[in-house]
């Protein structure tokens, strides 16, 4: 998909969030350290953004992502994910791996939580495949 016919929903400085035109939410990652504040605003916004629309489907492009810290995985973990399965129907992630190893390991342990709550992620090396995917998903 172009990025001109994308809109931006919100975007600080862990990450982007846009609204594609193929009801599906679009998350980038950014490089580099991430403020934990930063990073919990991003995800919160992406909740709020699929239960606004009624999106059950987001693409993650962690491929400048570096590895997410401990606490960052465990709200993930513990409280993102579960509520936003749970309240908004969050079931598909498409996720575009990341480059560095470490933090390709991180999302792991998402995906294996994932699985105990309806969610379904899966990886991809290119962006294509990832969107195609996402696509399918009914």
């Amino acid at each position: 998909m172009s990025a001109a016919s994308r809109t931006i929903y919100f975007k600080n400085s862990a990450g982007c969030l846009w609204e594609e035109p193929e009801a599906y939410l679009r998350l980038d990652y950014y490089p580099g350290a991430r403020n934990e504040a930063q990073f919990q605003a991003l995800l919160t916004h992406a909740q709020q953004a699929m239960r606004r629309h009624g999106w059950s489907k987001m693409l993650i492009n962690q491929q400048e992502m570096s590895a997410f810290s401990p606490s960052e995985e465990n709200w993930m973990i513990n409280e993102w994910l579960p509520r936003a399965v749970r309240e908004v129907g969050y079931r598909f992630g498409a996720v575009v791996v990341a480059h560095n190893v470490f933090a390709r390991l991180a999302m792991t342990s998402v995906v294996m939580t994932s699985r105990r709550l309806g969610h379904l992620y899966r990886s991809f090396e290119h962006e294509t495949e990832a969107v195609a995917w996402l696509l399918e998903q009914k």
